[in-house]
């Protein structure tokens, strides 16, 4: 008969080839696949994201729980069929724990069977159209939803005695979820919509458009398009003389970016928008990000530089939390609730959907130090997604 000694000697050595490819797997890194448009006409998002992350990893390190985190950055240029195509060859390929960054809302609708097929979470760090987290379980969003600056302008424009408004929107996905939001809460609280206008994202002149805005004269105009052509309808609202006309210009904090505010000129100041976020927020944790950024990056951060940065903190946190286990479902699990200060102010990951709750402020743009900025002139505390469910 053998003897204990040896049988637990012969247990342990079958045992050891079990054992192996755990022991490895805890070993091999942790890799993010980061798909952002570098290039095309969103390229701005991804520089901006990009530049948040490597801020993140080089202040809180490229291991989390012994386990060096790998980020593999991918060019989608804002093509969904191209977000769709990087993300499967991540999951398959590269064998990525986590998806994040998605620039717009068709890219990250267009990668949630992907991540529901292979029970892989995908941090959406940009696209805010209301809805997208409920395309899949292991969707989670540390960026915005249009609904909560829409609905937030909307509630200021009543306080402050504007009943007679137009709103003027791109017309694609987001800027229908703005103008739809906006429209129903000033219906509900009494005002008026008297007109509707929506811009075509292609090579928009906003002459025309405004020219109806001026002829429907209305208390202020609403206005929601991305980033990028903001500049353009600053000078051309000043132009077509809407200023003079006693019309306020509102809207969503897109139309004055940090990014881009730089090039408005005097034609931006006092442009009121409610956002989620805005460089000149007066809190010392965003002084220090705001240094930072500027010292590594050479360029302000704006909202996409600060979705990107807490959708690192989000996996970093889930992954201590699991110990180092990539699990799907466990660092879903791990996302879900998470609360904390971040460079806008306080947030949370809502553990029941998985979408992001936040403070909303209405900013006006004053020229400080010889630079325009954002000033947050009012908070509205902890703003859901109104359509979130």
């Amino acid at each position: 008969m053998p003897s204990k000694r040896h049988v637990l000697t012969l247990v342990t050595a079958l045992a050891l080839p079990l054992l192996a490819p755990a022991a490895l797997a805890q070993g091999e890194p942790v890799k993010i696949g980061l798909i952002l448009p570098m290039t095309g006409p969103f390229a701005s998002t991804g520089r901006q994201i990009e530049a948040a992350v490597k801020l993140y990893m080089a202040q809180n390190g490229t291991t989390v729980a012994g386990r060096k985190v790998e980020v593999i950055l991918k060019d989608d240029a804002g093509t969904p069929d191209q977000t769709r195509r990087l993300a499967q060859e991540l999951v398959v390929n590269d064998k990525v724990a986590v998806l994040a960054g998605f620039g717009i809302t068709p890219a990250a609708l267009a990668v949630g069977p992907v991540a529901t097929q292979a029970k892989v979470p995908a941090v959406i760090m940009a696209a805010a159209t209301s809805g997208i987290v409920a395309g899949s379980p292991y969707f989670v969003r540390t960026s915005y939803t249009l609904p909560q600056t829409s609905v937030t302008m909307a509630e200021w424009a009543n306080k402050n005695n504007m009943k007679k408004l137009v709103t003027m929107v791109s017309d694609y996905g987001p800027g229908i979820d703005a103008e739809k939001s906006f429209k129903e809460r000033v219906l509900l609280n009494g005002g008026q919509v008297i007109g509707e206008i929506r811009i075509p994202m292609r090579n928009p002149d906003f002459a025309p458009f405004l020219q109806r805005v001026r002829d429907l004269q209305p208390d202020a105009v609403f206005v929601f398009i991305p980033s990028g052509p903001a500049a353009s309808l600053m000078k051309q609202f000043s132009e077509r003389g809407l200023d003079k006309a006693n019309i306020k210009l509102i809207g969503d904090g897109g139309v004055t970016d940090d990014d881009t505010l730089g090039e408005m000129g005097d034609a931006a100041l006092g442009t009121v928008t409610s956002f989620h976020y805005s460089a000149a927020h007066d809190s010392p944790l965003n002084k220090k990000f705001v240094e930072a950024f500027q010292a590594q990056a050479k360029f302000r951060p704006n909202f996409m530089a600060v979705g990107g940065y807490d959708g690192m903190r989000v996996i970093y946190k889930a992954l201590e939390s699991t110990k180092g286990k990539t699990d799907g479902d466990a660092l879903i699990a791990a996302m879900k609730g998470q609360t904390f200060e971040s460079p806008r102010g306080p947030i949370t990951v809502d553990a029941q959907t998985r979408d992001i709750v936040q403070n909303v402020y209405i900013r006006r743009v004053e020229r400080k130090g010889g630079q325009l900025w954002n000033t947050e002139i009012e908070t509205f505390p902890n703003v859901k997604d109104p359509r979130a469910k």
